[in-house]
């Protein structure tokens, strides 16, 4: 997206939107339950007979209630889903990595983004494999950092193209 002339000399200023961004990355839904029977159950059915597939997920888990963060293959849809089931929920941007393969590759993910100074709030693996080799989502404090650290260091980034 190209703006006019900028201030400095009458060149064009580009900017990118939010939902125009150049970093691989894909939607996170949080779900909020109660701890009660039947709950994970009711967020699955909702899929049901959908072409939406969850195919990341962690439940974080307190005596009151929990979280159940989900990927799903097509979160444009799964977005319409989970309202229309009326299920409470947040969404945010995950990196989904791709692991090389070798014995190293969790600990050489990590030794990149410490060395790139990037924090990981939370990760767990995706139950799919898009491209045949193992992935994992990574919540971090600085995605286009990371981004470009990861590419730099050879791994590859997916997106939610490659989920659906």
């Amino acid at each position: 997206m190209t703006l006019g002339d900028d201030d400095a000399g009458g060149g064009e200023l580009e900017l990118e939107t939010i939902r125009g961004r150049n970093w691989p990355s894909v939607t996170q839904f949080s779900v909020f339950l109660e701890n009660r029977v039947g709950q994970l159950l009711e967020v699955y059915r909702s899929f049901h007979g959908t072409k939406v597939k969850i195919v990341g997920l962690t439940i974080s888990d307190s005596a009151d209630c929990s979280i159940l963060r989900l990927i799903l293959s097509h979160p444009e849809q799964g977005r319409e889903i989970l309202t229309l089931n009326k299920h409470a929920f947040a969404e945010n941007e995950l990196l989904l990595i791709e692991l090389p393969s070798g014995p190293q590759s969790l600990s050489d993910l990590c030794m990149a983004l410490l060395q790139a100074e990037i924090n990981i709030f939370y990760s767990y693996p995706l139950l799919v494999h898009p491209r045949g080799r193992p992935a994992v989502a990574v919540h971090i404090d600085n995605v286009e950092q990371a981004r470009v650290t990861l590419h730099n260091m050879g791994f590859e980034l997916l997106c939610e193209a490659d989920l659906a």
